[in-house]
């Protein structure tokens, strides 16, 4: 056996990984599970033709590496596990240290009831408004915050706050919409756009410029259309601030003081990493330490007492954001290993040659949005954003239109079926909505906002 051959091997296995991942809401198998294991035989798979690999694209660091000791096998894996493996367990640490730090951030807020007044501030019976209102501060929220934590919260809300299931079944899907467009507004507030913003391929700022139009589009119009269906006015069940184990003392400004301490630091995490050029999770870190120094200076006699082990936490959100951490490791280290046979980068410049600035800015974002129909969007975004190194022509260089594009397709694309999404998993398991009415009558107004925004955002590429 060759080495081409066991890199087509390893590309139809990691191929049927995805396969099986895209069937989880059908199998109800493990997706983290699955793509950590796929990560795994890859990885070891390419070690078996590791010096026919390892010659073909570092031949020069290998001689380095080497000093001139013999070439064997041993060589070759001590080589494979401190130089190349170590890089993508590296790029794939950056994201699951920044979203363990923002979501341990948001914990901190929630627990101390940050968030608690939320429902009186939105408190309306006129439907529409009610929509509205939930579908802005689930948008704001998301752009500071992980999608599935702010889809998680939002739908415990209106759980307590709309006793009428239909209505739910209404809100729940703008609650995706919202949490999924509102991430993809900023680097910060989604897994796409974080990869992107570690890899360099874009600023923040430019990001977020590109984005906000296509993004409102998308998330404005099925907004509008869904609201049409509900009635005039909706019943509330009369809401009170939870019970947090102690009943946390804190006052309303020490809780406004807190929250605004930690989505400010979020937002302060940009200009941390261009003033140190340090990885986004460094900056995130230090948001935590701080915002823990300020929760341990408020509830000071509550640790004292040790009265703060008694408060309440979701089992349900640490286990979701936990196999979320999983398979954003599992997908890549599974795209590490397609990048280090050369068939990633073979296939990208394949499409490149035959189709040119069609494929780059028309077919490949197009054919994005399709595969995350049914496939998580972040597999998605990491398997089309492998395909080009960043650099080259325009649209491949630093907040080149490509990037771009593969980031809002990849997130509209998971909303529009919702089993693309980890918040749309959330909406269905919490039986907010049936995945059949959501097909029915929510994925074809999603489609309309989605081809609008994209519209809007190719316009951008081609005239701005």
């Amino acid at each position: 056996m060759t080495d081409k051959t066991m890199t087509i091997v390893i590309a139809i296995f990691i191929l049927l990984a995805f396969i099986l991942i895209a069937a989880t809401p059908k199998t109800s198998v493990n997706k983290a599970a699955l793509a950590v294991f796929a990560s795994t035989v890859g990885w070891v798979l390419y070690i078996c033709f590791g010096s026919d690999f390892v010659m073909a694209q570092h031949p020069t660091d290998y001689m380095s590496f080497l000093r001139g000791a013999t070439a064997n096998s041993v060589a070759v894996k001590e080589y494979i596990a401190s130089n190349i493996f170590i890089k993508y367990v590296g790029k794939a640490s950056e994201i699951v240290l920044f979203l363990m730090s923002t979501m341990t951030i948001i914990e901190i807020l929630d627990t101390n009831g940050c968030f608690d007044f939320f429902p009186h501030w939105i408190k309306t019976r006129n439907s529409k408004r009610l929509l509205w209102s939930v579908a802005v501060l689930t948008f704001l929220l998301s752009a500071n915050m992980d999608n599935l934590t702010v889809t998680t919260m939002m739908l415990v809300m209106m759980h307590k706050m709309l006793p009428n299931r239909r209505q739910r079944t209404i809100f729940g899907p703008v609650i995706v919409l919202s949490a999924n467009i509102g991430g993809a507004l900023t680097v910060i507030g989604d897994p796409n756009g974080l990869l992107l913003w570690n890899m360099g391929a874009v600023t923040p700022s430019h990001f977020s410029a590109w984005m906000a139009l296509p993004c409102l589009v998308a998330w404005a119009v099925p907004t509008f259309l869904m609201s049409l269906k509900l009635p005039e006015r909706v019943e509330l069940e009369r809401f009170s601030l939870p019970y947090r184990g102690d009943d946390t003392r804190l006052t309303v400004w020490q809780r406004v003081a807190m929250f605004f301490f930690g989505i400010g630091g979020l937002w302060f995490i940009p200009t941390f990493r261009d003033i140190t050029k340090l990885s986004p999770f460094v900056g995130a870190l230090c948001v935590l330490a701080l915002l823990s120094i300020v929760n341990e200076t408020f509830n000071h006699k509550l640790i004292v007492n040790s009265r703060m082990t008694q408060r309440n936490s979701s089992r349900t959100m640490h286990n979701g954001m936990l196999q979320m951490m999983l398979f954003i490791m599992g997908v890549m280290l599974m795209m590490g290993v397609l990048v280090e046979t050369g068939a990633s980068l073979w296939l990208g410049k394949l499409c490149l040659d035959t189709l040119g600035d069609t494929w780059s800015l028309f077919l490949a974002p197009l054919m994005a949005a399709v595969v995350s129909l049914a496939l998580d969007s972040f597999a998605t975004a990491a398997a089309f954003l492998s395909l080009h190194p960043i650099g080259g022509t325009a649209e491949f260089m630093t907040n080149g239109e490509y990037w771009i594009l593969i980031a809002y397709a990849t997130a509209v694309g998971g909303t529009i079926f919702g089993i693309g999404s980890l918040s749309g998993l959330a909406l269905f398991s919490m039986n907010t909505t049936t995945v059949g009415w959501y097909f029915k009558h929510f994925a074809p107004k999603m489609l309309l906002g989605a081809l609008l925004g994209l519209l809007v955002l190719i316009a951008e590429a081609l005239y701005f």
